[in-house]
């Protein structure tokens, strides 16, 4: 019987429940975000925000404490290196949980679980938006329409000072013209 048990045991051993979540935990200080079973994220937030929160302090104790849990020095690294000064204003909710549908073999329900802090889509921070200034063109980027720009410039300049000098040709023809006529 389960009473009062209050986490979920995965249809695992203790030893195996805590191994897959060591090493997901790993996976996902890793790669910022991982696919998994729902079930088996929800795990995983549990298991790994509190790790995130004791990141925040960069101390002996508090690394020896997280490596107790996650048993893999890269990830304790990363973790305190990268991940804890991103997350420092944070006061918790260090996961999401984005639900992607079914799995095709068992129809289990996938999700993809990520840092908050290292979405750039869902981010706070506004980034500077280059805008274009005319409507001309199809689709060229900024730095090609500012290249094209500055070669349309030179070739009107060009055919300017052409047609100034095709100019000057038609006058001293219609001059030319005009004394033969006088003749």
């Amino acid at each position: 019987m389960r009473h009062g048990k209050k986490f979920n045991h995965l249809g695992r051993t203790a030893s195996h429940r805590k191994a897959m979540l060591s090493n997901m935990a790993c996976s996902l200080i890793e790669h910022k975000r991982i696919n998994t079973t729902v079930a088996k994220a929800k795990a995983l937030r549990a298991y790994a925000e509190p790790l995130l929160t004791k990141a925040k302090t960069d101390s002996t104790h508090s690394r020896r404490v997280v490596f107790s849990y996650l048993q893999n020095k890269e990830a304790v690294t990363e973790l305190f290196r990268e991940v804890a000064p991103k997350i420092a204003n944070r006061p918790g909710g260090y996961t999401r949980i984005i639900r992607t549908g079914y799995r095709l073999g068992d129809n289990a329900e996938m999700c993809m679980i990520e840092l908050v802090d290292f979405n750039e889509l869902y981010s706070n921070e506004k980034t500077k938006k280059n805008t274009r200034r005319s409507r001309r063109g199809g689709g060229a980027s900024t730095a090609e329409a500012t290249e094209s720009n500055e070669t349309v410039e030179n070739a009107t300049e060009v055919t300017e000072t052409e047609a100034k000098a095709e100019d000057t040709k038609s006058e001293d023809k219609a001059d030319d013209a005009e004394a033969k006529e006088e003749k």
